[in-house]
């Protein structure tokens, strides 16, 4: 019997090749095709920039670099030059991205640097979008605001051991007939304030060391999904000239740096004014927020419900605790019946007003006390605060086992620092310029918030974090 033989037109050859690309495409790109449009999350003012000197004959799409970069932070590529080999070699991932050839390193590194504003307004558009999936996922979780800072060392001598050792070693071999001078105290007192690769990489001490980073300030919600970041540069403190920030010395050389406790106030209200409709009910943070001034910032201008610090040690008295009769007044530890004379408003720079309180048994600066309770020339000494009620029970009863639960949430943005440093390899990469640095760490929240879409779209709240699973 004659077989029969079909001649294949040209177009069905291609609908073979092409339904034969689709089936063997990975099914992780098949799941991020179906359930995320990038294009849908690009401001029109990025598209206008990005297209605005070479129009549409630009030779990389804007949403391939894109692509490019957030699929480096899910598939945790540390380097630029690694995320370039591997498109090279997959036809797939070129083909998601949507580029014929791969652009060289210097284009990545030229487009992070040039358009990190444009990545920033991205990311927030992001952090609107996903809210109400956070709250459609667990509504109480993502009623809580967590706060916290870090940095991202760099890619610095500093940062190298071998310069600290070195320095040591010169310093025990120049005094080493001097057995009194410790010459590793010496060392660390002679580190520099700052990179000299680049002043904007200050000294700090960040995750029990110190070393020479950039620091940033990172909001999430209870869910342990970023909201917001705050680079703590030259750039942040120009937005900012109601700061008050300390030296670390005297020397008029030495750099100032915003700490935790001064950073709270301008980065919320910078989160806040960027997000206008959020609003939380509860507050987390740790101890070094736990001042008059911010109990006072996060009710009255954040309204907060409920404000969970600890107290800091360093901010109570060893002194005996004094009492409040029914007026508030503070009361002698030694003599509940007589109250503490009232000596007027301070307020330093930085600092709430507050009511302070004299001993009242001192008068014309003569004491009639028999056993006093300090050892100050003038006697005791208190201070009342206006929000004083609320830092003793900030929406409920310290330490209860409500408190100690729900405190347990913090470590969420601790996680999720460690998440964007050491999965998404922020804290891997071989830079030092602080303009990469920021995209870099934006394209990780990017990609932890597009995390969050996928997990919503395939009704899988699993994947709220991580995407790993998928890629297996």
């Amino acid at each position: 019997m004659r077989k029969c033989y079909k001649q294949l037109s040209l177009s069905e050859i291609y609908k073979g090749c092409q339904e034969l690309f689709d089936n063997d495409k990975p099914k992780f790109l098949q799941i991020l095709e179906s359930t995320v449009d990038i294009t849908k999350f690009i401001p029109q003012t990025f598209f206008n920039t990005f297209y605005k000197r070479f129009g549409r004959d630009r030779k990389y799409p804007l949403e391939g670099f894109i692509s490019a970069l957030i699929l480096q932070k899910i598939f945790s590529i540390p380097t630029d030059k690694l995320l370039i080999l591997i498109l090279t070699l997959s036809k797939e991932l070129r083909s998601f991205c949507g580029f014929d050839k791969v652009p060289d390193g210097s284009k990545f590194t030229r487009f992070k640097q040039r358009f990190v504003k444009h990545i920033q307004t991205m990311f927030e558009s992001l952090v609107d979008y996903t809210e109400p999936i956070c709250r459609n996922i667990d509504a109480v979780l993502s009623d809580i605001l967590v706060f916290d800072t870090s940095g991202i060392e760099s890619y610095v001598t500093e940062n190298n051991p071998k310069y600290l050792n070195s320095l040591i070693k010169k310093l025990k071999a120049f005094y080493k007939d001097k057995p009194d001078v410790d010459p590793y105290k010496m060392a660390y007192g002679l580190m520099p304030s700052h990179a000299e690769a680049d002043d904007k990489i200050k000294q700090m001490y960040i995750n029990g060391h110190f070393c020479y980073v950039h620091k940033f300030g990172i909001i999430t919600n209870g869910l342990g999904i970023v909201r917001h970041f705050a680079f703590l540069d030259d750039e942040f403190k120009e937005n900012h000239p109601e700061l008050v920030i300390e030296k670390k010395s005297d020397s008029p050389d030495e750099d100032k740096s915003i700490g935790d406790s001064t950073a709270l106030q301008p980065v919320l209200n910078d989160f806040f004014n960027t997000h206008p409709n959020f609003r939380y009910g509860t507050f987390l943070g740790d101890s070094a927020f736990d001042k008059g001034v911010h109990y006072t910032f996060l009710k009255d201008t954040c309204k907060f419900d409920k404000v969970l610090i600890p107290l800091n040690p360093r901010n109570s008295s060893p002194l005996p605790p004094v009492g409040y009769n029914e007026y508030g007044y503070p009361l002698c530890p030694n003599d509940p019946s007589l109250a503490m004379k009232h000596k007027g408003v301070t307020c330093g720079d930085g600092r709430t007003p507050r009511i302070k309180w004299g001993c009242p048994k001192f008068r014309k600066r003569v004491s009639s006390c028999e056993k006093p309770c300090s050892s100050a020339k003038f006697g005791r000494t208190a201070y009342t605060y206006v929000n004083q009620d609320f830092r003793m029970m900030p929406g409920m009863v310290r330490d209860s086992d409500e408190w100690n639960k729900l405190y347990k949430q913090r470590c969420v943005v601790e996680r999720s620092i460690n998440h964007f440093k050491s999965n998404m390899c922020v804290a891997d990469r071989k830079s030092r310029n602080s303009l990469t640095t920021k995209s870099d760490l934006l394209f990780a929240g990017i990609a932890q918030l597009l995390t969050v879409v996928v997990a919503n779209a395939l009704n899988a709240p699993q994947f709220l974090r991580s995407l790993k699973p998928l890629v297996a």
